[in-house]
């Protein structure tokens, strides 16, 4: 399933000529077009040009963050906190860190991955208590070798922040919101309960594509909404007097990798991005896997201008890991290599190679203990032993 086919696509027959419109020619914003000399004014030039796609909302000044309980768990300090957006319920948080740490640390900007479970959002690469909710204990198994990969993070010596994203969790779409009609009979009743999760996430899959296109409509994209949330989220942690704010990370899996790509790619506060199981090109999406996808990854007209992999290439020459698996179905491996020697080539033109690596591990989709193990020894190598 991970491998191409040359005879099939999602497009049937169009498939053929839709990729034809975006193949054989080097989009206009990239890098490895030969005009592109100076690094500065391709930056400037691309990054406009992604920030005008996304239409990213404004959301003021950083909000006010209430720290709603803290204490120290299994060796680490856990503060439960919150802020307002303009719009929506109040987004939930859970920051992480050594206990007893002295001195601001380097900050990771934790992304928790979309898994079709809306229902969840921090707590899925978190535990804060003995208590883990049983679907959570489920997909930390399925997805993170067992482990909640933020706490990991956290005790090798970093302030780490993980909030909901849109919208997931604490900014997840309410039934009681909705109209009738289009709550399939569900409602916002019995919280927590397993067929009451599993019921909401089914209704949370089909309702994606009434999301896309209501921010279609309000002249935004789901990647733009992320953006500006997950900006905000940078904003608070990078004022925290805990947190050495020259010495930042972001990462995570799937949706949190796509995330990652979008946030490194145009945010410089990010010294060191580490991307799993969310790289390969706009032609890979098109012919062969954009059933497999969320909604939340498209940008209109952006793919005349940067390839997928080019988003996260705007960080250059800025530090960049990115990890993939092999018998993953959500990418082909051809899609998956050629998105690799896309960066390959953005930092051999930087003239810094040694800052972006590729590694690509046996199995399914995952990010496992092997894979952390990498990813925790590339924060380190960034963000602790030199600055970037």
């Amino acid at each position: 399933m991970n491998q191409a086919d040359n005879h099939t696509s999602m497009l049937g027959l169009y498939g053929k000529w839709a990729a034809g419109l975006i193949e054989g020619k080097l989009p206009s914003m990239s890098y490895r077009r030969r005009e592109w000399t100076d690094i500065g004014e391709w930056k400037k030039s691309a990054l406009a040009r992604l920030q005008d796609r996304l239409g990213a909302p404004d959301l003021g000044k950083a909000p006010e963050v209430t720290v709603k309980k803290q204490y120290d768990y299994d060796g680490l300090h856990v503060e439960e906190m919150s802020w307002q957006l303009p719009y929506g319920r109040p987004t939930d948080a859970i920051l992480l860190k050594p206990a007893g740490a002295s001195g601001p640390l380097p900050g990771i900007l934790a992304f928790h991955d979309h898994g079709g479970n809306k229902y969840f959002g921090t707590r899925k690469i978190t535990k804060t208590s003995d208590a883990q909710h049983p679907v959570m204990l489920d997909h930390q198994k399925l997805y993170y070798g067992g482990r909640a990969w933020a706490n990991e993070v956290a005790r090798r010596g970093y302030v780490v922040l993980v909030s909901d994203a849109f919208p997931f969790a604490s900014r997840r779409v309410m039934l009681q919101d909705v109209p009738a009609n289009i709550r399939g009979g569900l409602n916002d009743d019995r919280p927590e309960e397993p067929k009451n999760i599993a019921a909401y996430n089914g209704w949370a899959g089909n309702h994606e594509s009434i999301v896309a296109k209501s921010l279609f409509c309000a002249g935004t994209t789901w990647p733009g909404v992320f953006f500006a949330e997950d900006r905000v989220a940078l904003d608070i942690l990078c004022a925290r007097k805990d947190v050495d704010k020259e010495k930042i990370g972001c990462g995570g899996l799937s949706g949190g990798g796509m995330r990652t790509v979008f946030m490194a790619g145009q945010d410089p506060r990010i010294k060191c991005a580490v991307c799993v199981g969310f790289m390969t090109t706009w032609k890979d999406f098109l012919l062969n896997k954009s059933f497999t996808h969320t909604w939340m990854t498209y940008v209109p007209i952006l793919p005349n201008e940067l390839d997928f992999p080019e988003i996260l290439g705007l960080r250059v020459p800025l530090p960049t890991l990115v990890l993939n698996d092999t018998d993953d179905d959500l990418y082909t491996v051809p899609g998956m290599k050629a998105a690799d020697g896309m960066l390959k080539e953005v930092y051999a033109k930087a003239k810094c190679p040694e800052r972006y690596k590729c590694c690509f591990y046996p199995g399914e989709h995952k990010f496992d203990q092997e894979m952390q193990t990498e990813a925790f020894d590339w924060f380190d190598r960034w963000l602790k032993k030199q600055p970037v």
